[in-house]
């Protein structure tokens, strides 16, 4: 994760408070996916961003993750993301994050 993208989670974290936020990530590999799960969770990992040291434990959720895809609109669901769903393997990215989210995360959706 970037740290402008970190910058801003720990604002908006800063600013609504950590029981108002929820962290949806698009990434399309499972490692990845994984690193920025336990950025948002228990802090930057690579000790490079705003997020390290910092445990922010927000519930983070994969956009493929069945609780986001149920509550989208199955034509909007189609018409932005239905052809990734092709292309990307979504249980390994749903997974890696759900890995995460159940060990560190203090709220779920």
């Amino acid at each position: 994760m970037d740290l402008q993208n970190q910058q801003r989670i720990k604002d908006v974290t800063e600013q609504f408070g950590a029981e108002n936020v929820v962290v949806v990530l698009g990434s399309s590999d499972a490692e990845g996916a994984e690193i920025y799960a336990e950025t948002v969770t228990t802090g930057d990992p690579t000790f490079a961003g705003s997020l390290a040291g910092v445990s922010l434990k927000l519930p983070v959720y994969h956009m493929f993750d069945e609780v986001l895809k149920n509550e989208v609109d199955d034509a909007i669901w189609q018409e932005q993301v239905g052809m990734m769903e092709l292309v990307l393997d979504i249980d390994a990215l749903a997974a890696a994050v759900a890995k995460i989210r159940d060990a560190q995360s203090v709220t779920k959706l």
